[in-house]
């Protein structure tokens, strides 16, 4: 079995990401495996995305 590395910008990416918007410490977000950061970062992209809706509806 080959383990495939991940791109290491692309990594630091998505922990900046899930860092920033759900305040997890670094050893957390880097013991999460690929299939569930990358979940992360798309259920918190979508629940920006729908609040940002949130604020647009009200402009």
């Amino acid at each position: 079995m080959r383990v495939q590395r991940y791109a290491a910008e692309e990594l630091w990416r998505e922990i900046t990401y899930l860092g920033y918007h759900l305040h997890w410490e670094l050893d957390a977000l880097l013991d999460l495996e690929h299939a569930d950061r990358t979940r992360l970062v798309r259920e918190v992209g979508d629940l920006n995305e729908r609040a940002w809706q949130g604020v647009a509806q009200h402009v």
